[in-house]
């Protein structure tokens, strides 16, 4: 899947207008930040790989668009479901969801993304890997550099965001298991802010993977057409050593189609 150049410029309007929408007191430093990265945030890719998520040109804003949809529709449940929903509010909700993969775009600075174009044809046909990681900068976690990118433009955020950003890839990360497993009911998580993100994304994440996967079925399936000789070969040969077994053979690739 891939988005035309319309697409991707509609999909960075619209994330610009959020700032200012759901941001208001904080839009000026975000707008700073957003402007130095708009030429490689706008066109860098979710993830590296075809069957992750967004692994295309433009992926990265879709895929934030997309936890951000899927945040808004998780906090509708979980509030018509009668949970408890005190402790945040849905600006930090939103604000968690929109910068939750942020470190993706990688260090301020020329030469400083993330990912990068691959190259190896090998690499692409083979492993599905459409970009690589830039060797040339500090490796990372993602939400360490996502915090790290809003504290060098001065975006305050508070406690419930800040948590809510390291933590969004749930048990995925080894790391945040002491957060998700509690042993004593004061240990475990204030507010449910964390838990609605990490589904948002999740949820974002396998809908992408879900059209990328549809897509590929959609493909025209050539046979190869060695493979129908091969076939082919294989029944003449079966048929003439044994005449009486002829139309069961025929009768068994038959049912594996063409």
């Amino acid at each position: 899947m891939n988005l035309t150049a319309e697409q991707i410029k509609s999909n960075w309007e619209l994330y610009r207008s959020k700032v200012n929408e759901l941001f208001p007191t904080r839009k000026n430093q975000l707008n700073k930040m957003y402007d130095e990265f708009e030429n490689r945030m706008a066109l860098m890719p979710a993830s590296s790989v075809a069957h992750y998520h967004n692994a295309f040109a433009g992926g990265y804003v879709a895929h934030v668009l997309n936890v951000m949809r899927c945040a808004e529709l998780q906090y509708n449940m979980w509030k018509s479901a009668g949970a408890d929903m005190s402790g945040y509010t849905f600006e930090e909700l939103m604000f968690a969801a929109m910068h939750h993969d942020l470190g993706k775009a990688g260090f301020p600075g020329d030469g400083n993304e993330v990912y990068q174009i691959e190259t190896s044809d090998w690499h692409r046909k083979n492993m599905g890997r459409l970009y690589k990681h830039n060797e040339d900068i500090p490796f990372t976690m993602v939400p360490d550099l996502s915090i790290f990118l809003l504290h060098q433009y001065n975006v305050e955020m508070s406690w419930n965001e800040y948590q809510a950003i390291k933590i969004h890839d749930g048990m995925y990360d080894e790391g945040n298991k002491p957060y998700f497993v509690a042993r004593t009911a004061k240990a475990k998580l204030k507010t449910n802010l964390p838990l609605i993100l990490h589904h948002a994304d999740h949820m974002a994440a396998q809908i992408e993977y879900e059209t990328w996967r549809n897509s590929q079925n959609e493909m025209p399936q050539v046979s190869a057409p060695k493979a129908k000789e091969t076939k082919m070969n294989a029944m003449k040969n079966l048929s003439e050593s044994n005449p009486d077994s002829a139309k069961n053979i025929a009768d068994i690739f038959s049912s594996f189609g063409d």
